[in-house]
């Protein structure tokens, strides 16, 4: 757990998180508090702490997380069908919660929620990201993130979704590295992820996916050429097997099983006539 902290901030997460150290998915309960009951801030009653805070007063950053703990439950949600320990993902949101409230601007006619969450958000991405069992070269995300930013850049300029090309011309690198680049950061989905559910049995994401390797057509003509084989003799069924299974040459066959070379060419044809024609 202290993995996610500075030293500054053990203590206060080993007061959070004392009692117990699950948030449990879909409940208003975290460390068998219900966070029904945990304060809310008014905007100003925020601002008055925040000064309060900036001035020294370290009870009032504390009172400030407390009062805004609501606000990382809220964002860690959108995370609950990534497979991560959803307390890892509390942490890491406090780590975001934190920063936001020492790094927020008073002087700014922002509320602190628009500047928190997208700071907790970010946290907890970065975290998922470097966490990903699917390793990414520094170099790699490098240019997959200047490719977002010029895909932002160019999107706003022409209200239309770029091409690799154009994001590429921008960056003056070749095209074929922005799509590697931006193939690599792309989260990896898990083909039991419902995408759809109408009250009824959920749509999968593998219900969605084609078998390029396995078509109706290709079963087909596994069971038909599977069918033909059968109905030939021993001698005929063991040369279609050496020949076409085990990539044998006809001099190989033959030697063997003691006939001629001609003699098994002559009996390969005749197999495969015969299959044609059962197949047929």
């Amino acid at each position: 757990m202290h993995r996610f902290f500075s030293h500054g901030d053990t203590y206060f997460v080993q007061q959070l998180l004392q009692g117990g150290k699950k948030l449990k998915r879909n409940k208003v309960e975290i460390c068998g508090v219900d966070t029904s009951k945990l304060p809310v801030l008014k905007n100003e009653e925020m601002r008055e702490l925040l000064k309060q805070m900036q001035d020294g007063d370290l009870s009032a950053r504390e009172k400030l997380v407390n009062g805004n703990l609501r606000l990382v439950l809220s964002v860690i949600q959108r995370f609950n069908n990534r497979g991560e320990y959803v307390d890892d993902l509390f942490q890491v949101g406090c780590i975001g919660l934190m920063k936001s409230i020492d790094n927020f601007d008073l002087s700014q006619n922002v509320r602190f929620s628009t500047y928190a969450v997208p700071m907790i958000i970010g946290e907890i991405r970065r975290y998922l990201r470097d966490n990903n069992p699917i390793r990414v070269s520094r170099s790699l995300r490098d240019i997959a993130y200047k490719a977002l930013h010029v895909r932002e850049r160019l999107m706003a300029k022409t209200s239309r979704e770029p091409t690799a090309e154009e994001i590429a011309k921008e960056l003056d690198i070749p095209h074929e590295e922005v799509v590697f680049a931006m193939d690599a950061i792309q989260d990896p989905v898990s083909l039991f992820e419902p995408i759809y559910n109408d009250g009824g049995d959920p749509i999968f994401v593998m219900d969605q996916l084609s078998d390029e390797k396995n078509r109706d057509s290709q079963w087909i003509e596994e069971i038909a050429l599977h069918d033909g084989l059968q109905r030939l003799n021993e001698r005929e069924k063991m040369i279609i097997r050496k020949r076409f299974f085990q990539g044998k040459t006809q001099m190989e066959v033959a030697e063997e099983i003691g006939i001629s070379q001609a003699q098994v060419s002559r009996l390969e044809k005749a197999a495969i006539k015969q299959m044609n024609k059962n197949i047929q």
